[in-house]
């Protein structure tokens, strides 16, 4: 069974291939979304060393980072 976490933004690392797929126009749209309904789908992570490495989620990742949230809902896989 997964776990749902808050973890802070910060605390989530991108790999350099997944941050190559960013689309801005759709982290814009989420952005948006998440404004009026909040973080609906948690990201996955898996723990690495002291923070998480990023699984899924990019999109809703960076729309956060782009609304200045501090904190992420997470499923740790």
């Amino acid at each position: 069974m997964l776990k749902k976490l808050t973890l802070p933004v910060a605390s989530v690392r991108v790999p350099a291939k997944r941050a190559k797929t960013l689309d801005a126009a759709r982290v814009q749209a989420l952005a948006e979304a998440i404004l009026t309904e909040g973080q609906k789908v948690p990201i996955s992570v898996r723990a690495d060393g002291e923070g998480y490495v990023l699984i899924e989620g990019l999109h809703r990742l960076q729309a956060l980072k782009a609304l200045g949230e501090a904190t992420v809902d997470a499923f740790l896989v």
